[in-house]
């Protein structure tokens, strides 16, 4: 039996509690040269919102070079960590999720991926790490984003649209408002104490964006909701990438595609370290069911409105809301 002094009890007790699922055997998986890749990829964000891409091209040296660097920093003294944060929002952050209380077991780095906004935390952690940081995360930055706009484009061809960049253009826009994430979940060995439980890493939500692209390392830990309301264990694998459907999506699809919702447990024995790229379109951007996508007589489900009202909306909110709800158009609209 593990005995937790009062202190640690106290740091434990801010943080949920999940029990571990069953790891799941039935996520999609697409391979973009398929001949079939843009059906596969339609029917795996209709189905889940969520699928796991082989053969994507990103080279594997690229992620493992990265990780290693990213480990170097998650791996510093906490004091020289905290002078990356507090996150505004970008930065280095560790336990707080957002600013409206959310909290989970993972400390992290978030980066701007726009050149054209200048981020004083951004430049702080490049400047105060080796060059070889700041380059492992450009250079896959750049394969990850390419891999991006050919799913993209292969998703608005199965989808029957006739612009094949209708989705691709707002990432490729040098005003796309992405951003890149790495998230280092310790391990937990004082977690046996809680009954067989694990410590939330990262609470329940959906991503905001159009799409988010995730690569982790060989430790479980990811977990999905299905369309049912079942939460399962996604498998992990190294070498491939996750595909989730973000909350911009499913309006510019008018509801076709579900933003995935999803969450972290941390592990007990091992960490978990996952790197995520967020494809955001223009802060300006009017977001609206894609009108090439509607059916004749087919009623828009959302209000329109901008990436920067929904984005505002989304960071004021707390993490398992519903935030495309106020956006949803009622009977009387």
């Amino acid at each position: 039996m593990v005995v937790l002094s009062q202190p640690a009890l106290n740091q434990f007790l801010l943080l949920k509690t999940c029990k571990p699922t069953p790891l799941f055997t039935g996520i999609p998986v697409v391979d973009p040269t398929h001949p079939d890749a843009k059906n596969l990829i339609v029917k795996a964000c209709r189905d889940f919102g969520f699928f796991r891409l082989v053969n994507h091209g990103v080279p594997l040296d690229f992620m493992a070079n990265l990780e290693n660097e990213a480990l170097k920093f998650f791996k510093k003294p906490q004091s020289e960590k905290d002078r990356a944060g507090p996150p505004d929002p970008f930065g280095y952050g560790s336990k707080r999720i957002g600013p409206n209380g959310d909290v989970g077991w993972v400390e992290y780095l978030l980066l701007n991926t726009n050149p054209d906004v200048i981020s004083p935390k951004s430049l702080f952690i490049f400047r105060e790490n080796p060059q070889n940081f700041r380059a492992a995360v450009e250079e896959y930055i750049r394969a990850v984003k390419n891999m991006c706009y050919v799913v993209l484009e292969l998703m608005a061809e199965g989808l029957g649209i006739a612009q094949r960049n209708a989705l691709s253009r707002l990432l490729k826009d040098e005003k796309s408002d992405s951003c890149f994430r790495l998230n280092h979940y310790p391990p937990c060995p004082e977690v046996q104490a809680l009954n067989g439980r694990n410590l939330v890493g990262f609470g329940e939500h959906t991503d905001p964006q159009i799409i988010s692209v995730l690569r982790s390392n060989s430790t479980s830990g990811l977990q999905i909701c299905l369309a049912d309301g079942t939460w399962v264990s996604v498998p992990p694998d190294q070498t491939s990438f996750f595909i989730n459907v973000g909350d911009t999506l499913q309006v510019m699809t008018n509801g076709r595609f579900k933003s995935v919702k999803h969450r972290v447990l941390a592990d007990t024995t091992k960490s978990r370290l996952s790197m995520i790229y967020f494809g955001g379109p223009p802060l300006s951007e009017k977001i609206a069911p894609l009108p090439s996508l509607m059916l004749k007589g087919e009623e828009s489900l959302y209000k329109e409105f901008t990436w920067w009202e929904y984005k505002k909306a989304a960071y004021t909110s707390r993490l398992a809301d519903n935030r495309l709800g106020p956006f949803e158009k009622s009977a009387s609209d």
